[in-house]
């Protein structure tokens, strides 16, 4: 399967990975339980910064968060904006809502976050078009066969949507450290030049981490190994 072929996320329906790891401590199955239903995304119905947070505000919305560590900083810096995580690995739920609680009483809990366990494109499906300031996609599953390009979600039917949810000026940032995924995704954001301006000013911008960009897990394990890690941000037109 090649790039070229037909399929994306978009019209695959499914989810591909792990959806559960190990057990669940104590203390994370009690977020789980308690916490996630106080702060989901609804079900069903627009996802608005009205109906999520009872304003409007800035929106920001991540794919695939990992472990929580970038949307629940993020929120932290900008807490007069809303910030919706969509994640299908239970234990980055499990994760993500230790941060946004406060880190067992390390810090005040997180007030601006709503999150989704499940995919990610049912929830920005309902997102109103125009609706978001900032965009995020960190360190995805590479997909690095061939075959399975079309998992990817850096690809042409997710990029068209990323390009009709976030408003004119709104930021997609995409982040990894697999040279496999960042010419499949480079070759896919030059077809999307109509929808997005690549914001670059040589290699520093893509080999530098930007400020206000927090580091992922994922980012500090992918340093660890000895990998270079990539930054991109593109402005919506």
């Amino acid at each position: 399967m090649t790039a070229h072929k037909p399929g994306d996320p978009t019209t695959l329906n499914r989810l591909y990975g792990r959806a559960k790891g190990k057990a669940l401590r104590s203390g994370q199955q009690a977020l789980v339980d308690t916490l996630l239903p106080q702060i989901a995304v609804p079900e069903e119905g627009p996802v608005t910064a009205e109906r999520l947070f009872g304003q409007d505000c800035p929106l920001h919305f991540e794919i695939g968060f990992g472990g929580g560590e970038h949307m629940a900083m993020r929120a932290d810096m900008l807490p007069d904006h809303g910030f919706i995580g969509c994640e299908p690995f239970l234990n980055g739920v499990a994760q993500a809502l230790t941060h946004v609680s406060g880190d067992n009483g390390a810090h005040p809990p997180v007030g601006n976050v709503r999150i989704h366990h499940g995919d990610a494109l049912e929830v920005l499906r309902r997102v109103p078009d125009g609706a978001l300031s900032f965009l995020y996609l960190l360190h995805p599953d590479p997909w690095p066969k061939a075959r399975h390009a079309k998992r990817r979600m850096m690809n042409d039917g997710p990029v068209d949507m990323f390009g009709a949810k976030l408003r004119p000026g709104g930021e997609f940032r995409f982040g990894t450290d697999h040279p496999v995924y960042l010419r499949h995704a480079l070759m896919i954001m030059r077809r999307h030049t109509d929808q997005f301006e690549w914001l670059v000013e040589g290699p520093q911008s893509w080999q530098t981490r930007p400020g206000g960009w927090p580091e992922t897990r994922y980012e500090a394990k992918a340093r660890r190994l000895g990998h270079e890690v990539w930054y991109f941000r593109f402005r919506r037109r």
